[in-house]
């Protein structure tokens, strides 16, 4: 039977001194030869010297480390991080482009076989719509806005188009009364909607239809569309959180909303603390979709009278405003957050890529809201007896000189232009070039004419006599103030609108 192995020992040196036990000399319990000291560190024995300790392999580690970290300059170690940060925010845009991606291919999309193609380096225009389909909305929402039943079908409840010009790194709407007097084009079989009718019904046949309407309209070019529905612009604004409003006296929207007789909160607006706040998306929604928007002065409520009209000019405000806030609070990863919150409000052409977009945010993070110029087509209120209904006749020459100015060019030839009172055409005439002569004397000669008369309304071609309305209150007063101004189309905007602050 082989003996148990027993460890090797050395004897001890009788000439020298003893042998030094873990624990001051003490062994363990039993009187084994245990060579551990305190903290766990192993002694070498005899042969390294008798109290050289061997420092366990994790120690050596950690020694090695703090060794290298000492001789490590400090140009080095700032540099190592940044390199871990960089890494780090790869990793997180990484993921929220991932994200943003996710949720663009949600969005719903349709191919524009009529939008024209654009030109790498050179200014293009996009179509916003503001939809007011009922599609999808809750019974709360359909309390606020209308439900299906009274609002079948989807109209244009907006109609904007956005000049981007990359190279100058700047941009403009225009925005068009949806009740302007126009003949629809490529509506599609089905529809019943008649050709004669305001703008805003071209929608009933998809965008595209209302692509081609403006396109033989008023020969404006358009590249892209984007559709947004109520729930997109309350989206936007909440993914913001809110925009900033100064409201100079307390505001309301109350009227006769449907013409029935009863008076009541149109679209829920309702602002009755003054000075600069924050509007969340339902405010902010309801202060863009307000038609009879009233304001408190000496304690009583003054209507502002402008309709449509005004309320464009407070969609304004509110783009500009939102326009503001994503400014201040831009950043690559709110971006995408920010466009991703409403793609499920949204639906736009095939042709607009999420890279497309994210790099137009991204060129243009820096873009103030007071620099985007807001044009509004000229219009006068008229009345069209076949279908007793109200309407918006486009006033010429000055609708042709603010597209111009728009544009930074003339438009392209109208095929089939806008329609007077009678439904007669009204042909536009030569636009010249902003800035020339001639563009100049036809805007004071205009404007002249609406001062002398007290009226903004000018003569339209084929218009039968008592047909046309004059436009009246603030909304006559502020485009007769821009035309005075020399800015075709851009109305000035009035004191007790709110406004970004």
């Amino acid at each position: 039977m082989t003996p148990p192995r027993t460890p090797n020992r050395f004897p001890e040196d009788p000439h020298g001194p003893p042998r030094r036990r873990a624990g001051g000399g003490a062994g363990r319990s039993g009187g084994g030869d245990s060579h551990h000291g305190p903290a766990g560190q192993e002694f070498s024995g005899p042969i390294l010297g008798g109290d050289v300790p061997i420092p366990s392999s994790r120690q050596a580690r950690r020694r090695a480390r703090r060794a290298a970290k000492r001789r490590r300059s400090l140009p080095e170690r700032l540099l190592r991080g940044v390199i871990i940060l960089l890494a780090l925010l790869l990793v997180v845009v990484g993921i929220g482009y991932g994200y943003f991606r996710y949720e663009w291919a949600q969005v719903h999309t349709q191919p524009c076989p009529e939008c024209a193609a654009v030109v790498g380096g050179q200014p293009y225009n996009v179509l916003v719509i503001g939809s007011d389909t009922r599609q999808g909305e809750t019974a709360a929402q359909a309390q606020q806005f209308g439900s299906a039943s009274n609002a079948a079908g989807q109209r244009s409840d907006t109609i904007k188009i956005v000049h981007v010009d990359p190279a100058a790194g700047t941009a403009s709407t225009l925005s068009i009364p949806r009740d302007t007097f126009v003949t629809l084009s490529g509506m599609p079989k089905g529809t019943q909607v008649s050709t004669v009718n305001k703008i805003n019904a071209a929608f009933n046949g998809g965008a595209d239809s209302l692509v081609t309407t403006i396109q033989n309209t008023f020969g404006i070019p358009i590249s892209h569309w984007i559709s947004i529905n109520f729930f997109g612009l309350m989206d936007a604004v909440n993914a913001l959180g809110g925009i900033s409003m100064d409201v100079p006296q307390p505001v309301r929207d109350y009227g006769d909303c449907n013409g029935n007789g009863v008076y009541s909160s149109c679209s829920g607006l309702n602002l009755p603390t003054t000075g600069c706040q924050t509007l969340n998306g339902a405010q902010a929604l309801s202060l863009s979709r307000s038609r009879h928007f009233e304001y408190l002065v000496n304690g009583s409520w003054q209507s502002d009278g402008s309709g449509d009209l005004g309320r464009i000019q407070r969609q304004n405000l509110v783009i500009e405003a939102v326009v503001d806030k994503a400014k201040s609070t831009y950043n690559p990863i709110r971006a995408a957050s920010f466009i991703a919150s409403m793609t499920h409000d949204v639906e736009m052409d095939s042709g607009m890529s999420a890279s497309a977009l994210l790099a137009l945010a991204t060129r243009y993070h820096a873009f103030s809201g007071s620099a985007l110029t807001n044009y509004l087509l000229p219009t006068s209120g008229g009345y069209y007896a076949p279908y007793g209904e109200d309407i918006e006749v486009v006033d010429q020459p000055q609708a042709a000189q603010t597209i111009a100015s728009f544009l930074g060019t003339a438009p392209q030839q109208a095929s089939t232009p806008p329609l007077d009172a009678t439904g007669q055409p009204i042909p536009a005439p030569a636009a010249s070039v902003p800035g020339s002569a001639v563009s100049g004397s036809t805007t004071a000669s205009v404007a002249g004419a609406a001062a002398a008369s007290g009226s903004t309304t000018a003569p339209v071609a084929g218009a039968s006599a008592g047909v046309l309305e004059p436009m009246r209150g603030p909304a006559a007063a502020n485009v007769a103030a821009a035309s005075g101004s020399g800015q075709v189309g851009v109305p000035t905007v009035p004191a007790f609108d709110p406004k970004p602050c």
